[in-house]
């Protein structure tokens, strides 16, 4: 399934067919975002910047480069779908003092970016007052449509969700061999999306923690290869 699939060229999108939310017609991105192309909206969710220097302060030793990756990596979406509003669910910053540490090339980078488009943060739960300092508007969620943006998804049935927060990644094995990625979760009523930030790990979309949100097996994990996206259904994913 990947193995082929992976080979397919996809040079604008790298992305699946439409999801669909409530009838919003969502196109998943390999690189770990939503495209809403009605509302020329782009949605990403737990950028974590600066989590390297946050661990570093506490002697675990990472390369200091995750929020420039992360940046680089938004700086692309936004020169190849040009949104007029680009939505970051929350705990953009790993912690309160990101700012802080953040270099000062990186933080011009980010104002940069913020100028670019309407640009929302939403809170989130490591950074419930993300600084104003880079420009933006903040709010605790959004809703346009059908659909409401928030960081922590709530239980079912939270109809038009779209949240963040589980760093969600999926399980699935292919001729016999297991393949582990970041995914979007959704059964049609809500989606939950990845963590897009470098340094971000993912929770299995069958751990405890989605029983309450995505309960039973109807629902899919949108599955992210290095360029393309592909929808498995949740009988068909293994736990960790």
């Amino acid at each position: 399934m990947f193995d082929a699939v992976e080979k397919e060229p996809d040079e604008r999108l790298h992305a699946a067919p439409a999801l669909r939310v409530c009838g919003a017609a969502l196109t998943v991105l390999a690189d770990g975002a939503i495209w809403w192309e009605a509302e020329r909206m782009l949605v990403v969710a737990d950028l974590h910047l600066e989590k390297g220097s946050a661990f570093a302060a506490r002697g675990i030793a990472l390369p200091p480069y995750d929020t420039r990756t992360t940046l680089r990596r938004l700086d692309a979406l936004i020169a190849r779908f040009e949104p007029s509003r680009l939505v970051a669910l929350g705990d953009s910053f790993h912690d309160l003092d990101a700012e802080a540490r953040m270099g000062a090339e990186d933080a011009s980078h980010l104002a940069g970016l913020t100028h670019r488009t309407d640009w929302i943060w939403i809170a989130g739960n490591h950074d419930p007052r993300p600084s104003r300092r880079f420009g933006g508007t903040v709010l605790e969620e959004i809703r346009m449509g059908p659909l409401t943006f928030r960081h922590e998804p709530r239980p079912a049935p939270s109809t038009g969700e779209i949240a963040g927060h589980l760093h969600p990644c999926a399980a699935v094995r292919v001729r016999g061999r297991r393949l582990r990625r970041r995914c979007v979760a959704s059964d049609g009523t809500r989606a939950i999306l990845p963590a897009f930030g470098a340094y971000a790990g993912g929770l299995n979309v069958l751990d405890v923690a989605y029983e309450n949100l995505l309960p039973g097996f109807g629902f899919h994990a949108w599955m992210m290869g290095a360029r393309t996206v592909v929808p498995v259904a949740a009988h068909r994913l293994e736990s960790d």
